[in-house]
């Protein structure tokens, strides 16, 4: 297992100081940037498993840098889903309410332990894992293979053409094998990117993946449906 490799993007030499040690001392690997506009291309380039942005740099804001990092539609799902934690020295509730709706994954006010922020950080790639880790899914048994690097998963040994959206559907469902999600908990996981789809988007998806594992195997159905609360796949 690599270091988890954090990018903090943070124009104050003090602060970024003190969450360099505070992160390298939790066994992160940790590169360093001074203004927004470097982090695209740094993240296209050897993506990072998280970024700690600050929201107020010198040349452009951290929401611009984050919806220029969400808009990487043409890259992988890795890079364009990065979890992010914003810094700030903004208290307002709007403030953190935007940042929240941009797809911030966390949000820490100025001042801040930075022993806080690396343990943030530990809890939220603790948490993503369960899209990365096969040893915590189904992805390894005779019916299903998730292989997260390439973002692929196959069924019954067959390669289960998806979108996105379906790829993380999909992967979240197995992430835990029997287990109901709510639909509250697949919008945020899922969509958290994208605030503004509907609901419904749940139901057309899980639509749409059905009859793609039916294409397969015509008398599997492997997603179940909770009426009144959620989906799950047969443990």
């Amino acid at each position: 297992m690599h270091a988890p490799k954090i990018l903090l993007v943070e124009d104050e030499q003090a602060i970024a100081d003190t969450l360099i040690y505070a992160l390298g001392s939790e066994g992160f690997s940790v590169r360093h940037l001074l203004l927004g506009r470097e982090a695209c291309p740094a993240h296209r380039d050897s993506p990072f498993d998280l970024i700690i942005l600050d929201v107020g740099l010198p040349d452009t804001t951290g929401f611009e840098v984050l919806k220029a990092l969400r808009a990487l539609t043409g890259e992988s799902a890795e890079v364009s889903d990065v979890p992010v934690i914003f810094l700030t020295a903004r208290s307002e509730e709007i403030d953190r309410i935007l940042g929240l709706e941009l797809g911030a994954d966390d949000y820490v006010v100025k001042p801040f332990s930075p022993r806080e922020v690396a343990a943030r950080a530990r809890a939220i790639l603790r948490r993503d894992a369960r899209f990365r880790n096969s040893s915590n899914s189904a992805a390894s048994n005779a019916v299903w293979r998730h292989d997260p690097e390439s973002l692929r998963i196959a069924f019954h040994g067959q390669a289960v053409e998806l979108t996105r959206y379906e790829y993380l559907l999909l992967a979240l469902l197995l992430s835990a094998p029997g287990r109901v999600f709510t639909r509250e908990q697949i919008m945020n996981r899922v969509w958290a990117n994208a605030p503004e789809t509907a609901d419904r988007s749940i139901d057309t998806h899980i639509k749409t993946l059905r009859a793609k594992l039916r294409a397969i195997d015509a008398l599997s159905e492997p997603i179940l449906t909770h009426r009144g609360t959620g989906y799950s796949i047969a443990a």
